[in-house]
């Protein structure tokens, strides 16, 4: 699977049932493995805030699903 692949995949706390967002990056460690995805929050009202970003690790994923990344936060 490539990160293009995720990048298009809505990112979904499974404990609240929130949508967080989607992926935006990925960070890679000295070995070239990913250590974290960047999810960026978006707000409702942009003018007011600025966007967040959640690091989401492949521990924190629960599933990959067609549509959505179930993650436990």
């Amino acid at each position: 699977m490539r990160l293009a692949d995720l990048q298009i995949k809505d990112v979904v706390n499974i404990k609240d049932g929130k949508r967080l967002g989607r992926i935006i990056d990925a960070e890679i460690d000295n070995k070239g493995q990913i250590s974290y995805f960047v999810v960026e929050q978006k707000k409702l009202f942009r003018f007011f805030s600025s966007n967040l970003e959640v690091n989401i690790t492949f521990n924190q994923i629960v599933k990959i699903g067609e549509d959505v990344i179930l993650v436990e936060l």
